[in-house]
């Protein structure tokens, strides 16, 4: 291959809690180099973002898989979406409960069917005919989302203030081959009404990926999201000629005028430039291109450290 490898992640936009942050950057890191590590040594940019994908459900800090937060019924539903750039296929799920990684789901979806999206009932069958174990609904909960949840029923709350920290997680990637791939998953908005489903499994919403262009992965307001087909008209952007920076800003500043929706996206296009860019307070993100870290999470903030030294402090904290 000829190509540079590049990946980038989120950790969803919005409010990011204090005590919060150390968590967020800290799992955004880990994800960008686990996904970087499988592009460094020749690995799909499919593999890749499933990786650093499943790698943030696993981690509580996240609003998908383990850590979801729950519907109007106090039960996590999960949705997730993967896409492969070189032939435009994709596979997801939507409203899946009792499973620890979604995406792993989508994947299977994508790969062993003639279909593209797979729903509640029908996800959880073709789930148990792959062999995925279940995972028991309460080792999805986390004492925070419980909280939350619990606020969020008294007749004084406003569920739409705590739905501002949520996020999604997301990553898209370039490998040595030049394809390029994203992957999305999330467990929606707290207290949702049954059976909702968001801008996550929506292909050309919650991402897309397209060799001729680049790829995206977005967080957000889900329903603003949906109404202007937010990851596919930055690729539209780019198509134009624009910068992935530029791309992203453009759209991000469309959907809030058009529909008043505020959200994030990581991007990277066919030559491997890349952007994450997000018109909420902060959103958490980390990107690996020519063995250089690059994170943040507030605007304007960024830091970087080579891969070598990122590893190193990584191995000493876990």
């Amino acid at each position: 291959g000829r190509m540079k490898p590049v990946i980038v992640v989120h950790g969803g936009a919005g409010r990011i809690f204090k005590e919060r942050e150390e968590g967020s950057r800290a799992g955004v890191v880990r994800a960008a180099l686990r996904g970087y590590g499988i592009l460094k040594e020749g690995g799909s940019a499919l593999d890749a973002v499933e990786e650093a994908v499943r790698s943030m459900e696993d981690d509580p800090h996240f609003n998908a898989g383990c850590g979801s937060v729950l519907n109007e019924k106090g039960e996590v539903e999960m949705d997730a979406i993967i896409m492969d750039g070189k032939n435009l296929d994709s596979g997801a799920v939507s409203a899946v409960k009792c499973i620890a990684n979604p995406i792993k789901l989508a994947r299977l979806v994508m790969e062993k069917t003639k279909h593209m999206l797979l729903t509640d009932h029908g996800a959880h069958l073709f789930a148990q005919a792959m062999g995925i174990p279940e995972t028991p609904g309460e080792k999805l909960v986390t004492e925070r989302s419980w909280d939350r949840w619990k606020k969020n029923l008294e007749p004084d709350s406003n569920p739409e203030e705590f739905q501002k920290d949520l996020g999604t997680v997301g990553a898209v990637a370039i490998d040595s081959e030049g394809n390029v791939a994203c992957a999305t998953s999330t467990g929606g908005l707290s207290n949702k009404l049954i059976g909702r489903v968001g801008d996550t499994a929506c292909i050309g919403s919650g991402g897309y990926a397209d060799n001729r262009s680049g790829a995206t992965s977005t967080t957000g307001h889900g329903e603003s999201i949906m109404k202007v087909v937010l990851a596919r008209q930055i690729l539209y952007h780019m198509e134009q000629g624009m910068s992935p920076e530029v791309a992203a800003d453009t759209a991000l500043n469309y959907m809030k005028t058009r529909v008043g929706g505020l959200g994030g996206v990581i991007v990277v296009n066919s030559s491997g430039e890349w952007a994450a860019r997000f018109s909420t307070k902060q959103m958490s993100w980390a990107a690996v291109k020519d063995d250089q870290l690059h994170y943040g999470i507030y605007a304007g903030e960024r830091h970087t450290k080579s891969v070598d030294e990122a590893l190193t402090s990584e191995s000493e904290r876990f």
